[in-house]
C-alpha cells in the first residue's frame, strides 16, 4: 500500500491542532487507503451494521478508546454522526479521530452541527505532484489522461468503463444518501455536460432544456456537485466596473481524467495540453493550499485571467495565467487586468519552466514559474478567503 507522505504529514499537523479531523474528498480518491497507512490507528468501517451498533452509545464507545487514534470511515452512515464527533471534541480530547466523508459537513441534513471551531478539515484532492513521486511511473501525460484517482491512475489501460461506473456509484451512494435528489438521468446528463464544458463560463438556463429540468433544479444540482467536491465554481473577481464580468461563474470538473473522458479524448494532442494543465494547476492549488477561495477575471472584450487570489491588506490581487509552454504567453489580458489593478504579483505557471525568471511587459513585471515554485510562493502569502 502506497504511503502518501505529504498527506500523512498534513493529517499529523491537523491532529496537532484539533483532536477531530474531517477527511473529505470524492469517491475513490484514496481516503480509506490513506487512513490505513497511518501509524497506530484503530479503524472502524461505518458502513458495517456491527460497527454502527458499537457507536449507538457514543460516550461509552469513546470512553473505551481513551488515548487512542481512531479512524471512522464513511462516518455519515451513522444515524447522528455530528453528535458523536461533537462529544469527542468536547469531552474526549485524548481520543484523536479521523472521520471521512465525501462532502462538506454542511451538505447533509445528518450533520445538524458542522463542528465549527471543533475540527480541522483535510481535503484529499486527486493526485498532486508529490503523489506522483510516491506512486512512481506514469508522468504528467499519464496523470492527465487517466486522472488523479489512484486506481484509475494505476490502470495500465485507459479505464474508460470505470469513469461511468464511478458516476453510477456516486449517484447511488453519495447523491441519493446525502441529498435525495430525483431524476437520475437528468442529473447525470448535467454532470456529463459540465465535464465536457469544464473550464467554461456557466449559465444555468443553457443546461435546463438539454437536461429536461427547470433552472432552479439545475441550481440545486450544481450545489450538490460542489458540496461533494465533484465540481469547483469560480466566481468572477471584480470591483463592479462596467467593463468587467461581475456575475457569471466558471465551472471546473474535479479531475482531468473525467474531463478528458467526457470530451472524448483518448490520446492527448498538443491542443489539449493547455486545458488539462489549467485543471492540474487548479487541483494543486486546492490540495496544497487547502482552499476553494479562488476567482477568475474577465472583461467584456474577452480578456481573461485564469485564477485570481485575494491578499490581506493593500498589496493587490495575485494573477495567475496557466500555460503549458511559457512561450505561448500573450500579455494582453494581463495588461488589461493590471490597468485596473496595478498592485499585486503576476505569474505565468508553465510545465517547461525549470528555474523561475521574470519578464517586463509594458511596465508590468511577470514571473514565469514552475508549478512547485508557484505553490511555494503562494504558501508564503497572507491570502483572503
Amino acid at each position: 500500500m502506497v504511503r502518501r507522505r505529504a498527506w500523512l504529514d498534513r493529517i499529523e499537523r491537523a491532529w496537532a491542532s484539533r483532536s477531530v479531523v474531517w477527511l473529505a474528498g470524492v469517491r475513490r480518491v484514496g481516503k480509506t487507503s490513506l487512513c490505513r497507512t497511518l501509524d497506530e490507528v484503530e479503524y472502524f468501517d461505518c458502513e458495517l451494521p456491527r460497527t454502527r451498533r458499537e457507536m449507538e452509545d457514543p460516550q461509552a464507545f469513546l470512553a473505551s478508546l481513551r488515548g487512542r487514534r481512531v479512524v471512522l470511515d464513511e462516518v455519515h452512515r451513522l444515524v447522528n454522526p455530528s453528535e458523536l464527533l461533537k462529544i469527542a471534541a468536547d469531552h474526549f480530547p485524548d481520543v484523536q479521530i479521523l472521520a471521512t466523508g465525501s462532502s462538506t459537513l454542511g451538505a447533509s441534513a445528518k450533520f445538524a452541527d458542522t463542528l465549527a471551531g471543533r475540527k480541522e478539515t483535510v481535503w484529499l484532492t486527486p493526485m498532486l505532484l508529490a503523489d506522483l513521486e510516491d506512486f512512481g511511473g506514469g508522468g504528467l501525460a499519464h496523470r492527465f489522461l487517466h486522472g488523479g484517482l489512484p486506481p484509475f491512475y494505476l490502470a495500465e489501460q485507459l479505464p474508460e468503463r470505470d469513469f461511468q461506473e464511478w458516476m453510477d456509484a456516486y449517484w447511488a451512494k453519495d447523491i441519493q444518501e446525502l441529498f435525495r435528489l430525483e431524476r437520475r438521468s437528468s442529473f447525470q446528463r448535467f454532470a456529463e455536460l459540465l465535464f465536457a464544458q469544464s473550464g467554461g463560463m456557466f449559465e444555468a438556463t443553457r443546461f435546463a432544456a438539454p437536461c429536461g429540468v427547470s433552472r432552479q433544479t439545475i441550481a440545486n444540482y450544481l450545489a450538490a456537485l460542489e458540496a461533494t467536491f465533484v465540481i469547483d465554481v469560480l466566481r468572477p473577481f471584480s470591483s463592479n466596473r462596467a467593463t468587467e464580468i461581475v456575475s457569471a461563474p466558471k465551472v471546473y470538473g474535479f479531475d482531468t481524467g473525467f474531463v478528458c473522458y467526457h470530451r472524448g479524448i483518448d490520446a492527448l494532442r498538443p491542443d489539449d495540453m493547455g486545458l488539462v494543465w489549467e485543471h492540474f494547476v487548479l487541483n494543486e492549488i486546492h490540495g496544497r493550499l487547502q482552499r476553494r477561495a479562488l476567482w477568475y477575471w474577465r472583461n467584456k472584450r474577452g480578456a481573461e485571467i485564469d485564477f485570481v487570489l485575494r491578499r490581506r491588506g493593500d498589496r493587490g490581487p495575485i494573477a495567475i495565467e496557466c500555460k503549458w509552454r511559457g512561450s505561448a504567453f500573450d500579455p494582453s489580458a494581463l495588461l488589461a487586468f493590471r490597468h485596473i489593478y496595478p498592485l499585486g504579483e503576476s505569474f505565468v505557471v508553465s510545465a517547461d519552466v525549470e528555474r523561475a525568471y521574470t519578464r517586463t511587459h509594458a511596465g508590468v513585471e511577470v514571473s514565469f514559474v514552475s508549478l512547485s515554485e508557484l505553490i511555494e510562493r503562494l504558501l508564503a502569502e497572507p491570502l483572503l478567503g
